[in-house]
């Protein structure tokens, strides 16, 4: 296959000597601008060496390198040197590779035999799955499908919250006011409702916050009554999160939430000890991370009870031993930065180098309109109840608009759901935002029912045409300018997905999503595709295919269904 890069490095090499290849190609770009071509190299690091303008040195490097066939036009436009690729030999690369390739289109191996843990999605046990979860949830999942769909091995771990002190409250507040059978027709409502009970009570009483601690010392202590009960809590609530999961279409390869690792910190201690790391504070035991510009890294507090630190400790240590992990990813809140920071920098001064393998991903708040969500407050949007809504709000267009589309249900769960995670991963993730129904629920524009809307579009003219479309054919007869703007468009998939990965950032992918369906549905309206032609039908069915398929892998990578039928 043809790689339009790799053939411009070649050339721009024969005429640059201050640049290795790999150099010269890293700096080749794409024009804003379609006129100026598809794609350009800057001479501005030239300058220096050359001692001559970048004006002047594109001028003349565009001068001496020869076109032919599959570079039509060389340009310089104001200190870059501009290349227009032949456009029959982009189809013929494209096309070939998309149809041979199909659901294996955009992957590569460049990751084999290397572990990538992604640590996602993490509610807390007995408190509600919330809007503000869904950010980490579907991201997570859309980074474990980018890192996969490039070889490596991924872990999806779900670190649960299931330990602390909340659970030293919510003990309290079930003795109080619980009942069993309420309980258990509804989980995490109920639970939700004596947490909220204990925080309104405990501002009368606030002896009753040492009354929680006590009860959460007790159950790290292995105490039957406090572990049975916070065995029960954390059991009902994942029957509950599954149900988010099952319409998500998530999995987990590991559920081993905090409590798992209440057995591994105090060797972690011990050794923080050992190296002389730990220090007394005011009662409490500390490592000092002044020398990193961080406040200290607090490890125990004075009752000799652990945090979420030491035990996010003793998962780092856990997790290398047994993944021996290239990258281990944390896709938690932005708010927790300073968390990760310290975590870290503890590591670093243990004395281990992977430190520098663990990376914080972080992304930005959910907002309520009435307001910040607060769990003790009890002011929540369940994420299910969402979902749902969505997928409610889709049934009825479908049989308002389409109601012979066939298997209703399966269709509004697909655009449904996929609207919502859609628009989770549209905008950069660190950007914060407002939670709205209005907009959740808005299917125009820019939005995940219309690139799910575009693959149905092709498919329907596939099933139209209703014959095997092969590789096999005329490229020059999609060589046009709308058929180029598909196909320019769909050879930059591998490009987006490994831009994504080295951000870190799902966004990149759903750009790359619209950009193709915004270019095919172009060429839709501007040509008939069924016509009686034979070399030109099978030419543009072939050019449909080729979109319908990476559409269903860009979809598929992003954690959403590509309907046939919508």
């Amino acid at each position: 296959m043809i790689d339009f890069k790799e053939v411009i490095s070649e050339k721009l090499g024969n005429n640059i000597d201050v640049l290795k290849s790999d150099e010269i190609k890293a700096l080749i770009e794409v024009p804003p601008n379609k006129e100026m071509g598809d794609y350009a190299f800057p001479c501005f690091k030239l300058a220096k060496e050359y001692r001559k303008s970048p004006m002047a040195i594109a001028e003349e490097i565009s001068k001496s390198i020869p076109t032919g066939e599959v570079i039509s036009k060389v340009i310089n436009v104001g200190g870059y040197v501009n290349f227009f690729v032949n456009k029959e030999a982009l189809a013929k690369k494209v096309i070939t590779q998309v149809l041979s390739e199909k659901k294996d289109y955009g992957k590569s191996n460049i990751g084999e035999g290397k572990n990538v843990l992604i640590d996602f999605s993490s509610p807390n046990i007995a408190k509600p799955f919330h809007i503000g979860h869904i950010r980490t949830t579907v991201i997570g999942n859309a980074l474990h499908k980018i890192y996969a769909s490039q070889g490596y091995n991924t872990v999806r771990i779900n670190h649960l919250g299931d330990y602390g002190t909340q659970f030293g409250k919510l003990i309290v507040a079930y003795k109080l006011w619980g009942n069993k059978e309420v309980v258990e027709s509804s989980p995490i409502k109920e639970l939700l409702k004596l947490y909220v009970k204990f925080h309104d009570e405990a501002e009368k009483k606030p002896e009753m916050e040492d009354e929680a601690r006590a009860w959460f010392t007790k159950l790290e202590n292995g105490d039957e009554e406090a572990t049975e009960l916070w065995s029960w809590f954390r059991e009902e609530s994942l029957k509950e999160f599954q149900r988010v999961y099952d319409l998500l279409d998530i999995q987990f390869d590991s559920y081993a939430g905090e409590s798992f690792y209440s057995d591994k910190m105090q060797s972690v201690i011990d050794e923080l000890k050992e190296k002389n790391l730990l220090v007394e504070s005011e009662g409490t035991m500390i490592v000092d991370l002044s020398d990193e510009n961080l406040p200290p890294a607090l490890i125990q507090k004075t009752d000799g009870s652990t945090l979420y630190l030491t035990r996010d400790l003793a998962a780092g240590f856990y997790r290398k031993k047994t993944y021996d992990f290239e990258k281990c990813l944390y896709v938690v809140g932005s708010q927790q930065e300073l968390h990760f920071r310290q975590y870290f920098a503890v590591i670093k001064k243990m004395g281990y180098d992977w430190y520098k393998d663990m990376v914080h991903v972080p992304f930005g708040m959910v907002a309520l309109e009435e307001g910040t969500m607060s769990t003790r407050k009890g002011r929540v949007v369940f994420l299910e109840d969402v979902l749902n809504q969505a997928i409610e709000k889709t049934r009825e267009i479908i049989i308002e608009k389409n109601p012979e589309a066939g298997d209703i249900d399966k269709i509004a769960r697909e655009v449904g759901v996929g609207a919502v995670v859609f628009q989770e991963l549209s905008n950069s993730r660190i950007k914060d935002y407002t939670f709205s129904w209005e907009r959740t629920l808005s299917f125009e524009g820019e939005t995940g029912p219309y690139v799910q809307y575009t693959h149905a579009r092709c498919c329907a003219v596939l099933r139209k045409a209703n014959q095997v479309v092969t590789p096999e054919v005329n490229f020059d007869l999609i060589s046009d300018e709308d058929s180029s703007e598909v196909l320019k468009v769909i050879e930059t998939f591998n490009k987006s997905i490994l831009l994504a990965m080295s951000k870190n950032e799902p966004h990149i992918v759903t750009r790359f999503a619209l950009d193709l369906a915004q270019a095919f549905n172009k060429f839709y309206h501007n040509n008939p595709i069924v016509v009686e032609d034979d070399g030109v039908r099978n030419a543009r069915l072939a050019l449909v295919e080729a979109t319908r398929q990476s559409l269903e892998n860009a979809l598929a990578i992003l954690g959403i269904n590509a309907p046939e039928k919508m």
